[in-house]
């Protein structure tokens, strides 16, 4: 794998960019995910969560957990 023209990162992902996606995240009030950390525990350290974020996307060494299944039910014959 080739490093970018910007320095030791594989990809070049702006900072910003991972703000803006946590500011989504917690303006929708996102639930707890797969590894059952909140939004007011990710809060907790937000600036080091993000920069741990950043930084493994940067690197090409972060692999983001299995989307949680959440089952809707639907009324009698309408699909699965």
């Amino acid at each position: 794998m080739s490093k970018s023209v910007h320095g030791s990162k594989s990809f070049a992902i702006p900072k910003q960019l991972v703000w803006e996606a946590y500011q989504r995240v917690a303006a929708n009030k996102g639930a707890a995910g797969v590894d059952g950390v909140s939004i007011a525990d990710f809060e907790a350290d937000l600036q080091g969560n993000l920069y741990k974020i950043w930084n493994r996307m940067s690197s090409g060494t972060f692999f983001p957990p299995p989307v949680l299944a959440v089952e809707i039910p639907k009324p009698h014959g309408e699909g699965t």
